[in-house]
Parts: structure tokens; C-alpha cells; sequence
């Protein structure tokens, strides 16, 4: 007989197809299950804000996919960690274990390594590590605020750190935090009716710095709190940092007045570093991990492992990985076979090209192809021109200008509309999220035509 846990990963496992990767990564990834008694079964989610957006919001998906592997009704509770029993048996969650509020709201633990010593410089970034040297070494008066945008894995994070670590050695006091981890501790405040000691510890700060702050989009009780927040301190000349995905002009449910705010300091975008960079930084994680690997294998990783410095440390890790457990010598041959099965994924992204996902939605409603791409508006093509730029977006992972020139020229902001109209939707919507499951599976199962994999634009970086 399954466990309550076994059974929940096993839901995990069809959920994680059925809704799209960055609302899995965030709201269902870190669950687990508790219990399964009396045809009710216990979800324990890491704190009580992704606890009721999951009641809220996929609370009957988790209900019928646990019917299916169960086989029979179930009603699905979402706790948090920790939940204790009351006197009628019932799972609530303990808000008072650990003294309260002023022992829940932790400040973000800065990382030892991320700081400006061991910070890669190169073309992409050179701009934005000015910046943030500026802002640390005299906070509140250059470049206020500072937004940072830009891609996984390019270093946001680091920075932002890295400004907190140098701003603690010239002696101000910094609170670096995630947005996420903002809004949960905001939700906490209210409910514990402490909404006057969290603002207090908020404004009270020489530097705010907020990491992921495209995480409030849509949230409105959080955003008016950061509206306030920014205000006492901007007005008072304190530093506020933020990093996101995107610019503020595309955050497409940010509040009006915050938006002009982000957009009243600094905005730069990191990009991805370029080779001579990557070359670097490899360089710099084998001498700082004293390992030793031959030139001609740091280059080659270099030049095949593109993205981000996520992706290139990961790669550098699983080579000497490899090596240590096979007890091969780490040579350009090893090398070689290794990238080819990091390099899987894109490969296989190679096969979820745009014109493939196009064609494969458009098969599935049944018009023809060129619609897609095309300007007809009626209902029908375009709700499914949407769940194409959806699909494009999380698929094949192509920018959103890459996805407009696919339809037609259209322009980013359009675009980005549609994914996001589709990616909210999909986690109330049973219809749309059976539609998108069932095009994922064809997309997954078919096989495309040989030759258009390899078309030249196809065969671009992504």
C-alpha cells in the first residue's frame, strides 16, 4: 500500500504537464503529501501563502488527479508545514509555535559568495556592476531606484547580494529579501494584526533590497504595500534595489503608480554572458575549487553551454562529477560526452519549434495553419493562436520577439498579453488546461519532419 507521499508524487508527476512550468516550480514543486484518511487527503505546502493560493486556485486539478490514481472521490486540503491536530481532529496550521511574528520575520540570508570580488565582469554586465558598486558605496543618492531585468541564471541575484554584503561593510543597514517571501510575511503581519511592526521594519532600512519583484504581479494587497513601502523610503533618500525577469513596462498587473516609480531610477538588463566571459568564469571556478582541467575542455564547455552561468557552472560540476565516478581522465573526449547529454533538452527544443507547435495547434482546433500566424480575430482562432504563444513560450522557450516575428510581426507587448492571459487562466480553467495537456502530448509524442529541424532558423540559439 502507497504512502500518502507516494501517491502525491505520483499526482505531481501528471499535474506537472497539466499546468505550466513556472506556476509548477512555484506553487506545487515543494509540496508533499501528509495523510490520506476518510476519503480527505493532506497536502503540507512550505508556508500558508502557497497554501491558499492552492485552495484557491488548484485545489479541484489536485482533487481529480488524486481521484484518478486512487480511483475514487477525494476532497484535498492544502496545510502548511507543521500542521498540528485541534480538538474536533480537524489539520490547522499552528501560527504561534515560534513566538510569532517577530520570530517569523527573518531577514534573507546574504550567500558568501555572491559579492562583488567574486563577480565576473564582461560586455553583458559591465554597465550593471557600476551601477551597483554606486549604490552600495553611497546609497540613496545615484541611481534610485535600481531595477535590474534579465534572464535565469545571468547574475541578478549575485548582485543584489552583492550590494548587501558591500553596503554591511560600509555600515548600513540592509534587509534583502525576496518579493515572495515579502508578500508572505506581509500576510502574516495582517492576520497576526501586526501590520505597524512590519512596516516599521521595512522603512526602516538604509537599503531595500528586493529580489524577483515580478512576484507581486497581479497581487494588489502586496503591491499597495510596496507602494507605501518605496515611498518612505525614497522620500527619506534610502536605496532600493529590485531584480526581475522583465522591465516594469512589460509587468503587464503592476499598479500604474509603481510602475512610474520602478521606471524613475535605473533599468538595466543583464544579458547572457558572451564567450570570452564564459571563458572566465569556468577559469575562475577551477582555480577556485583547484581543480585541473586541460584549456581545450574549459573552451569547449564555453563555447556549447551558452544561456546563463547557471547552465555553465552546472555543466563544469557534472564533467568533474563524471570523472570522479568513472574514473576517466576529464579530456576533450569526456568533454564531448558529457555536453551531449546536457545538450539533450535543446535538442529537444530544436523539435518544438515554432512552426511545429503551430502546426500541431492548429491540427488540434482543426484550421489551418496560416490562421495562427495570420490576423484573423474571431473567437476561435484567436484563443487558439493564444494557447500558441503560450506553448511557443514554455515549449521551445524563443524570446517574445522571436514568438512576434513567428505571427506575422506582432509586437512584444501583444505577445506577452497572450501568454499571460493563458498562463493565469489555466489554473482555473479545467477545459483550457485539458486543451493545452492534450497539444503537449501530440507535441511530445510526434515525431516532426527530419528536415525542418534542422532549418537555419531553427538551428538558432534560443
Amino acid at each position: 500500500m502507497r504512502s500518502a507521499n507516494e501517491i502525491w508524487e505520483a499526482a505531481l508527476g501528471e499535474l506537472q504537464i497539466k499546468i505550466s512550468k513556472p506556476n509548477y516550480n512555484t506553487w506545487l514543486k515543494e509540496t508533499t503529501g501528509i495523510s490520506y484518511q476518510n476519503g480527505t487527503f493532506v497536502i503540507s505546502a512550505p508556508n500558508i501563502f502557497v497554501a491558499e493560493w492552492l485552495n484557491a486556485r488548484l485545489r479541484s486539478l489536485a482533487a481529480k488527479t488524486l481521484a484518478g490514481i486512487i480511483g475514487g472521490d477525494v476532497d484535498v486540503q492544502f496545510v502548511v508545514h507543521g500542521p498540528e491536530q485541534n480538538e474536533s481532529g480537524g489539520l490547522v496550521c499552528n501560527w504561534q509555535t515560534d513566538g510569532g511574528l517577530s520570530s517569523k520575520i527573518k531577514k534573507m540570508r546574504l550567500n558568501p559568495k555572491y559579492t562583488f570580488d567574486n563577480f565576473i565582469v564582461g560586455h553583458s554586465n559591465r554597465l550593471i556592476h557600476a551601477a551597483a558598486k554606486g549604490v552600495a558605496e553611497t546609497p540613496g543618492h545615484i541611481y534610485n531606484p535600481l531595477f535590474i531585468y534579465g534572464g535565469t541564471g545571468v547574475g541578478k541575484t549575485h548582485l543584489l547580494h552583492a550590494i548587501g554584503h558591500a553596503a554591511i561593510a560600509n555600515g548600513f543597514q540592509v534587509i534583502c529579501i525576496s518579493a515572495e517571501q515579502f508578500t508572505n510575511e506581509f500576510i502574516l503581519a495582517i492576520r497576526e494584526s501586526k501590520t505597524e511592526e512590519f512596516r516599521n521594519r521595512f522603512r526602516g532600512a538604509q537599503l531595500l533590497l528586493l529580489d524577483d519583484i515580478h512576484f507581486i504581479d497581479g497581487k494588489e494587497q502586496t503591491q499597495e504595500c510596496v507602494f507605501h513601502t518605496f515611498n518612505a523610503l525614497y522620500n527619506a533618500s534610502r536605496q532600493i534595489v529590485m531584480t526581475s525577469d522583465r522591465p516594469p513596462q512589460v509587468i503587464l498587473s503592476l499598479d500604474d503608480r509603481l510602475r512610474s516609480r520602478f521606471q524613475s531610477g535605473l533599468i538595466v538588463n543583464i544579458e547572457p554572458p558572451d564567450l570570452e566571459t564564459r571563458l572566465v568564469i569556468l577559469q575562475a571556478k577551477v582555480k577556485q575549487h583547484k581543480l585541473k582541467i586541460p584549456d581545450e575542455v574549459l573552451r569547449l564547455l564555453a563555447r556549447e553551454l551558452k544561456r546563463n552561468v547557471r547552465e555553465l557552472e552546472g555543466g563544469l560540476t557534472q564533467l568533474v562529477a563524471y570523472a570522479k565516478l568513472t574514473g576517466a581522465s576529464l579530456d576533450h573526449e569526456i568533454a564531448a560526452k558529457v555536453l551531449a547529454e546536457l545538450l539533450v533538452p535543446d535538442d529537444y527544443k530544436k523539435t518544438t519549434s515554432p512552426d511545429f507547435i503551430m502546426r500541431t495547434v492548429a491540427n488540434y482546433f482543426g484550421i489551418p495553419t496560416e490562421e495562427i500566424s495570420g490576423r484573423k480575430r474571431d473567437r476561435r482562432t484567436t484563443h487558439a493562436r493564444q494557447i500558441a504563444i503560450y506553448l511557443m513560450r514554455e515549449e521551445s522557450q524563443h524570446t517574445l520577439s522571436q514568438i512576434g516575428k513567428q505571427l506575422s510581426g506582432r509586437d512584444h507587448s501583444t505577445v506577452l498579453h497572450s501568454y499571460e492571459k493563458i498562463a493565469k487562466q489555466i489554473n482555473t480553467d479545467a477545459h483550457l488546461q485539458e486543451q493545452v495537456s492534450k497539444i503537449q502530448q501530440q507535441l511530445h509524442t510526434t515525431e516532426p519532419p527530419h528536415n525542418k529541424m534542422k532549418s537555419g532558423r531553427r538551428s538558432q540559439k534560443l
